[in-house]
């Protein structure tokens, strides 16, 4: 099956009342493991790379992964740009490959948001590659976003119709408390999302694909490894996930997560170098950190997403 956009997959998600995992991938073996646990559920996917993956990795290796992962599996992938901060970033990765872009407008105002990410859609669509657009904006720092809890603001209802209509957008990326990287909230602070808002959003814009950023639950089975095998990570508080699983059973038909992945990795290879501390070879640490990639890949998509069975 050749790479995919995310209008079938939203469309489906939508019905059924589940979401599409948008899963960040870095290396050889995030993807594996994102992959492989999709794979064994069957489960669609949404690979999506940031900028600061591009940075590391470049996206012709990427693209290449990527591709592999496709050819192993035979699952429907979908390619997605996460936080595209121009027009010649998307036009970028439109032109490499992608089958899905974010113009993250956010930080401007309305009337430039509309702008920007007009000119984006129009040269996407021309290309057969659909567009995520943002309204309202998520605290937190993961990779190039940066947002200060005094800049963050949760997506206005009344304007999303307007926003959509002006767009042309293929799916909506909203604000409703939850917050990027691992560190989202305060010690003692509650997570809660806003799903009035959500609700009101899914009555404006009937039937329309709406997005989860900033979705990670840090979960703390791997940040107590992490933290028993050397590491100095403080309590971190993530987004429930019996929260997430009501967001998928509403309109939000792709969640994002990152961090938890990040977290995974980071805990199999501190626990596989912690175990034999003479080891040298990268495969035999690689490995560990993919493993739970893999589980933590699995366990989203069945008993949060609900995605399994559904490729």
């Amino acid at each position: 099956m050749p790479i995919v956009t995310s209008v079938e997959m939203f469309q489906k998600a939508y019905a059924g009342g589940y979401a599409i995992g948008a899963f960040n991938v870095n290396n050889m073996e995030i993807i594996q493991g994102i992959t492989e646990a999709a794979a064994e559920v069957s489960a669609p996917l949404i690979l999506q790379v940031s900028a600061g993956a591009r940075k590391y990795a470049k996206h012709v290796y990427l693209m290449k992964l990527i591709e592999a992962a496709e050819a192993d599996t035979g699952l429907p992938i979908c390619v997605h740009l996460d936080h595209g901060e121009n027009f010649e970033i998307c036009k970028s990765c439109i032109d490499g490959g992608f089958t899905s872009v974010m113009i993250d407008g956010s930080k401007h105002s309305f009337e430039d948001n509309v702008r920007i990410t007009r000119e984006v859609v129009d040269y996407a669509h021309d290309h057969g590659v659909v567009v995520e657009g943002e309204l309202g904006r998520l605290a937190g720092i993961e990779d190039d976003v940066n947002v200060s809890d005094e800049d963050s603001s949760y997506t206005r209802p009344d304007e999303v119709e307007e926003f959509v209509a002006r767009t042309g957008v293929d799916s909506l990326a909203i604000a409703i408390g939850t917050s990027h990287g691992a560190y989202k909230f305060k010690p003692g602070q509650k997570p809660q999302l806003r799903f009035d808002i959500l609700e009101e959003v899914g009555k404006r814009l009937p039937g329309f694909p709406i997005v989860l950023h900033g979705a990670s639950s840090v979960l703390p089975k791997y940040v107590d490894i992490i933290n028993s095998h050397g590491g100095q990570m403080p309590d971190a508080i993530g987004i429930p996930e019996d929260m997430l699983r009501q967001a998928a059973r509403m309109a939000v038909c792709k969640i994002n997560i990152d961090s938890d992945l990040r977290l995974g990795m980071t805990a199999g290879v501190r626990q596989a170098l912690t175990a034999a501390p003479e080891v040298f070879d990268p495969r035999a640490y690689l490995k560990e950190g993919r493993a739970y990639v893999k589980e933590i890949v699995k366990n989203k998509i069945v008993n949060v997403l609900g995605s399994d069975g559904k490729a």
